[in-house]
């Protein structure tokens, strides 16, 4: 792709309001670039049937950016140098022509969620082990839970997060974050990561940063984990891991990534499981089945608490004997929505939220960072960020 001064358009199409004061930042930057903008309710195969966009208006398209919607087909779009997605993944697509049939560069929005997920891995992570469900309902039966002796029991047995270990498996820019912040709480983090990590250089964040957040030079792992194969992964989750955080991309080869064999290894440690990643990574019934063992050993041991009770934390200076993991958060599910008679709604110390995670104030103008990055970039004739790997799927 050249970088000249010539008249390119830029086509915008979003699930949400025309952001204009970007355009104007794009417009005084880069003058010689027209911007087109729709409004398209996400779907999942915007490619196929009833299309609000007319297909002509991809013919001059030099720039797209958009969360789902794409050109029909490659002949829709014959000027289309470079597609920028608003999400992390392009999972989404990847079953769409121009992801199967043109080699049209794609690029994520990959990085900027980092700041606002860690947030909420961090802030689930602590609802659960300070018990925030126990004295939210303290509050609203405006009950001052002294008195309450199996809850205060709770609390005086639960552990701060000073050492214990946080398992990254996938340390891309939101695992980056989420160790930075379980870094200043005490915690030892480890990450694994496909590809080995073996020099100072290939621990390196390459993609979007957002300024003072992550770790660029990867120097907060106290160990670095790698592989593709079970045997590799089996011996991460065997690491004495606490806190197990998922946050690898959705490919052929993550689906049901974590199952039955990974649970029974984390059980060791009784870990606690996050999933900001996509839901079909983990096995469901396995997960359920490993929430509900750690519940039925436990759950004698919180008896007395009247009509609200909860599993104590197993001891997490040593090993136990007690089965399953102790809860987990899930901003992604499988399917999404989750049907309202799925049994995870009723799997003990689990919390999910409705894929909400990444969203936030910033998040629009933080995609579009992204694209100028790139924008300038491909002006001065430099490698791209964020670039989608076809062959990977990420």
């Amino acid at each position: 792709m050249g970088g000249g001064q010539k008249s390119e358009h830029l086509l915008v199409i979003l699930p949400f309001e025309s952001p204009n004061a970007i355009f104007d930042r794009i417009r005084r930057n880069h003058p010689y670039i027209k911007i087109t903008f729709y409004q398209l309710a996400f779907t999942d195969t915007p490619w196929k049937g009833r299309f609000e966009v007319p297909r002509e208006i991809f013919q001059d398209a030099t720039f797209l950016i958009t969360l789902s919607a794409l050109p029909p087909s490659p002949q829709d779009c014959p000027n289309l140098e470079l597609i920028h997605f608003t999400s992390a993944g392009t999972n989404h697509i990847a079953n769409s022509p121009i992801y199967t049939n043109t080699k049209i560069p794609l690029t994520t929005s990959s990085g900027i969620h980092g700041p606002q997920i860690a947030e909420w891995v961090l802030m689930t992570m602590l609802t659960s082990s300070h018990h925030y469900a126990l004295l939210h309902k303290w509050q609203n039966d405006r009950r001052w839970g002294q008195e309450d002796k199996s809850g205060i029991g709770l609390l005086r047995n639960l552990h701060d997060k000073v050492g214990q270990r946080l398992g990254v498996l996938g340390y891309g820019s939101i695992g980056r974050q989420v160790g930075n912040v379980a870094k200043a709480m005490g915690m030892d983090v480890i990450a694994y990561t496909a590809r080995p990590r073996t020099t100072p250089e290939s621990k390196h964040d390459t993609g979007f940063i957002v300024p003072h957040t992550g770790d660029p030079e990867g120097k907060i792992p106290s160990a670095w984990y790698s592989g593709t194969d079970k045997r590799d992964l089996h011996h991460f989750l065997a690491q004495d891991i606490d806190h197990l955080l998922v946050s690898v991309p959705l490919t052929k080869e993550t689906t049901h990534l974590l199952g039955e064999e990974e649970f029974k290894i984390l059980s060791k440690r009784n870990a606690f499981v996050t999933n900001i990643s996509r839901g079909p990574i983990i096995d469901q019934p396995a997960l359920i089945s490993a929430l509900k063992a750690y519940d039925d050993y436990t759950s004698p041991m919180a008896d007395g608490g009247g009509e609200f009770s909860v599993a104590p934390e197993a001891d997490l200076k040593a090993d136990t004997s007690i089965p399953g993991i102790r809860g987990a958060a899930l901003d992604v599910t499988d399917p999404e929505p989750l049907p309202k008679d799925d049994p995870l709604w009723d799997a003990p110390n689990c919390i999910i939220t409705p894929h909400i995670s990444g969203l936030g104030s910033a998040y629009v103008d933080r995609c579009f960072q992204v694209f100028e990055v790139n924008l300038d970039r491909r002006k001065k004739g430099e490698r791209l960020i964020n670039v989608v790997d076809r062959e990977r799927g990420y």
